[in-house]
């Protein structure tokens, strides 16, 4: 294999971080803080790459897409995450977007897919329900057909950032006679029809990204229906193959142990030296980053292969061990702000994620709630679980 990236690789690469330049640095320095503000940075940071043609590169080249190899979708994410640039909204750019264009009609792409890429809609998920998780299938959320509309009833829950949505992608069950995975249709909603109900989650870093949504009667048009009834499942499957790609976040992790090496080098240990000179640390440090650079000889290995446009199911392995060493650099930045990591008696947690005016560093303040979201990483996407059984069967063929 080819470590070294071509001269036009290269050059691809000075393209992009010219375009990514142009995303206001305010925008990027929270982005690299973990402060960014909610929705609108996000939504600033979108209409910029789309401006320039980079929001949705995934895509169909006719709806926006760009026809770009592995190699170089590759260096898209790098360099984003290096950059500081706030990743495209998944639910808009990896997962209904990709739907829309591959399985709805030519009314409803021309309906929706623009505003999607510009996050004119910034969209939400109805996937997972209280009883289905890891197994979606057996979800229960009902739509019964009642002439020109669907009659929705039920609840989803687990919906990220649920509170800035405008629609919901949402799959319901529309016939319960045939086999479960058979009779699941996929729905296109406002959030704000009547009978539709919010309700917020409050996770263990104190924060408030998921939600509970329920229908009670919620009517929604047979028009929003993405493809044909009861190919739901078919729908769901291509979503969530699509919401795996790039999920290791290489580039992303690579940040973090930047600043865990920056940090350590200013943080003085007990004997008075900097932590980085500590044996200990630097061994832990330099294992992450041996770790860190053979899955991404692994990634390089795995988009070399993938060419032709298959899935490759090595891609498993990327997501199971990016997950890991993602936790594995939060857990370092929590650890090297050790007793500033910790909470501050009388301290509103509902103020600015938890931090206040007090005399520990801000990051050292959002080091623990930061890893403690991150053990969802291990989670979503597909579990760690999952990703050994695929792993399993079609890698090692188990």
């Amino acid at each position: 294999m080819q470590l070294n990236f071509s001269p036009e690789e290269e050059a691809f690469r000075d393209e992009l971080r010219a375009i990514f330049t142009k995303v206001p640095e305010d925008i990027r320095r929270r982005a690299e803080t973990g402060k960014m503000n909610f929705p609108d940075d996000l939504v600033a940071t979108t209409r910029v790459l789309n401006e320039h043609g980079v929001a949705t590169p995934g895509w169909p080249t006719e709806w926006g897409g760009r026809d770009w190899t592995p190699i170089q979708s590759h260096i898209y994410r790098e360099e984003m995450s290096l950059m500081h640039v706030p990743e495209p909204l998944a639910f808009n750019a990896s997962m209904i977007g990709p739907v829309i264009a591959q399985f709805a009609s030519q009314e409803m792409k021309e309906r929706f897919l623009a505003k999607t890429a510009n996050l004119d809609i910034w969209w939400c998920q109805g996937f997972s329900e209280p009883e289905a998780g890891s197994d979606l299938a057996s979800l229960k959320t009902r739509a019964v057909r009642d002439g020109d509309h669907y009659i929705v009833n039920g609840q989803k829950t687990w919906t990220t950032l649920g509170q800035f949505a405008d629609w919901i992608f949402c799959l319901v069950r529309t016939d319960p006679e045939v086999k479960k995975q058979a009779g699941i249709s996929m729905l296109l909603f406002p959030m704000d029809t009547p009978g539709v109900e919010l309700r917020p989650i409050q996770l263990i870093d104190g924060g408030f990204e998921v939600n509970e949504v329920f229908f009670n009667d919620v009517r929604v048009p047979v028009e929003n229906l993405v493809g044909k009834e009861n190919e739901g499942w078919t729908q769901a499957k291509f979503l969530l193959g699509n919401e795996r790609s790039g999920i290791a976040r290489i580039g992303y992790t690579k940040t973090k142990l930047a600043k865990a090496k920056e940090l350590a080098r200013e943080t003085t240990t007990a004997s008075g030296g900097p932590l980085l000179e500590d044996p200990l640390f630097a061994t832990r440090l330099a294992e992450l980053e041996n770790d860190l650079l053979a899955l991404e000889m692994t990634q390089l290995r795995v988009a070399a292969s993938s060419a032709d446009g298959k899935p490759n199911p090595a891609s498993s392995l990327l997501k199971l061990r990016g997950s890991q060493l993602q936790q594995d650099a939060m857990e370092l930045l929590a650890d090297i702000a050790g007793a500033d990591s910790l909470p501050v008696a009388g301290l509103d947690a509902s103020a600015d994620n938890g931090t206040a005016d007090v005399a520990s560093p801000e990051w050292a303040q959002l080091s623990v709630p930061t890893y403690l979201n991150y053990r969802k990483v291990s989670i979503y996407g597909g579990s760690s679980e999952v990703q050994r059984q695929i792993i399993d069967k079609a890698v090692l063929g188990l």
